[in-house]
């Protein structure tokens, strides 16, 4: 185990494909493939793959700043799920365990990468149509480009908070840290997000001006 894989947690005792009012729909979705990967084995993955891979993969970049580098957390974490199919089933949020899971591979992948492919950033994002369902727009783009100018902490923040729509106890939950600490770190990424798209169009404002 590595120093950064998340504790293994003691199974929680309930019916097996109830859903939890406390949870959201697609936790209750991770939740109920993840009963299915323990109830019947490896053979179960593509469920779970199929519904959170692409949500998974997104989250990752903001960590990595690269999706190549991304995807191989991605597939490292659940190639680990395939292999403990009653990891997940153990958990009172499947969802953040294994959101949690896919971020510390994501730092283990950083750590191990020269400094200067961090730079490449967002910008696989937007030439490869994987990491969100809807159509890259010129202001999607102009956001994931900011959100590169973030910090980490900032920029993972963001993206449970808005894609995934967590609460700040959830997001708390996956980041290990405080709901405040949470809160704080939102709030400072949309002052910034706000300040670097402005600026942004004041530049394009400009360009088209002197042309």
């Amino acid at each position: 185990m590595s120093e950064f894989e998340p504790p293994p947690q003691s199974p929680q005792a309930r019916s097996p494909m109830a859903a939890n009012p406390a949870r959201s729909e697609f936790q209750n979705a991770v939740a109920i493939r993840a009963e299915n990967l323990a109830r019947l084995g490896e053979d179960a993955i593509c469920g779970l793959i199929d519904l959170t891979s692409q949500r998974l993969v997104r989250f990752a970049t903001t960590i990595t700043r690269n999706q190549h580098d991304a995807e191989d957390a991605v597939q490292t974490t659940l190639i680990q799920v395939a292999r403990q199919p009653k990891l997940l089933a153990g958990c009172d949020d499947p969802w953040a365990y294994l959101l949690r899971m896919v971020r510390n591979e994501s730092l283990l992948i950083g750590r191990r990468k020269p400094r200067w492919r961090l730079i490449d950033g967002l910008c696989d994002l937007l030439t490869h149509r994987r990491v969100d369902e809807i159509e890259l727009e010129e202001r999607y783009r102009e956001v994931w480009l900011a959100l590169r100018k973030l910090p980490m902490q900032q920029s993972e923040v963001v993206v449970l908070k808005i894609w995934e729509d967590m609460t700040f106890a959830d997001i708390a939950n996956v980041l290990e840290i405080t709901p405040s600490t949470a809160a704080s770190r939102y709030r400072y990424a949309k002052q910034k997000l706000a300040q670097l798209l402005a600026s942004h169009e004041t530049e394009s404002s400009g360009v088209g001006h002197h042309e």
